[in-house]
């Protein structure tokens, strides 16, 4: 496996400077983020021609694209279609959901371009509260938008699945695939196509009570991308308000918290050990969102934490006789 980086971390800083301070610390993939306001790539400039000039830039730092990611842009295809969302775009819903289709259709574009297997990105949903059965028509509710996923990724997934490129769905709150049930069930809806599958983050597991370990076991053969990002519950604040505690994510004291890899609960022997066992071997993308530390010293501590753990080999095999 590799140790790979979210850039979008840094995207206040100029993409050459990134990947030369990510690849003098031992990173050897960079996941860019895709979507309008991301200042590492323009997808529109690589689709008219720069993918080589672009892959040629990555390359020069000794550096793979893991993956083009559109968290944003993807959210938009089911939603939420309210005021939430016109950071990534305002207009009236079919204008929003309009908009998202193109942009992840673009982003399969230029992942092809750029030889990049993967694009990552979140399902979206109209209304994430109606996981809750209560009002009771809401399970009815929440088993129509499966229907919506249906009528709007399938051809989506058709178009990867042609162009060669994985959709890796990161499950997450706020998205149609939110635990292992529900991931799941999107592949059950979509017809385990084979381009549906998964952005493997353990954080959002252990936020609502997983074992992030069981998740690979579960749908190991879908895991096409990996996010390293630790996360814990803070004793003192859970006992007082939960782990849904309200606030922003960088809330130093809230009941939750993400953390750099190694400073939070995660169990990453583990996690490595099961992802060895089903046969990944790709990338570690480490997601720096750690409100205690800088970002430099995070993306510092992550790569030391990781690179030992990733050094192991396999063990030679020899006859019991």
């Amino acid at each position: 496996m590799k140790i790979g980086i979210f850039t979008v971390l840094y995207n206040d800083k100029p993409l050459d400077d990134v990947l030369k301070f990510v690849s003098e610390l031992g990173y050897e993939a960079v996941e860019i983020a895709a979507w309008k306001g991301s200042s590492h790539i323009d997808v529109e400039k690589i689709l008219k021609g720069g993918a080589s000039e672009y892959k040629k830039t990555v390359e020069r730092y000794g550096l793979i694209i893991s993956a083009l990611s559109n968290h944003l842009e993807g959210q938009l295809i089911l939603g939420p279609l309210d005021e939430s969302t016109d950071d990534w775009f305002k207009g009236s819903p079919d204008e929003k959901v309009k908009y998202g289709i193109a942009r992840l259709r673009k982003t399969i574009e230029a992942a092809a371009a750029l030889d990049v297997p993967v694009v990552n990105a979140f399902t979206g949903c109209p209304d994430w509260a109606k996981w809750y059965v209560f009002p009771p028509a809401n399970e009815k509710i929440w088993e129509n938008y499966w229907s919506i996923f249906k009528d709007r990724w399938l051809p989506i997934l058709d178009q990867a699945k042609d162009q060669g490129i994985k959709i890796s769905y990161e499950t997450h709150p706020q998205e149609m695939n939110y635990n292992l049930e529900t991931a799941k069930k999107l592949l059950e809806v979509s017809g385990n196509h084979p381009s549906a599958g998964f952005n493997y983050d353990p954080s959002h597991l252990m936020w609502q009570g997983m074992d992030p370990v069981q998740f690979i076991y579960e749908v190991k053969d879908r895991i096409f991308h990996c996010h390293a990002k630790d996360s814990e519950r803070v004793v003192h604040s859970v006992l007082a308000s939960g782990v849904l505690s309200v606030g922003p994510w960088n809330k130093i004291a809230r009941g939750f918290r993400f953390r750099t890899v190694g400073w939070g609960e995660m169990p990453w022997r583990r996690i490595i050990t099961a992802l060895l066992e089903i046969g990944y071997n790709y990338v570690l993308s480490v997601e720096h969102e750690d409100p205690c530390m800088s970002r430099d010293s995070g993306v510092k501590q992550a790569v030391a934490y990781l690179k030992p753990l990733l050094t192991v080999e396999p063990p030679e095999v020899k006859p019991w006789w």
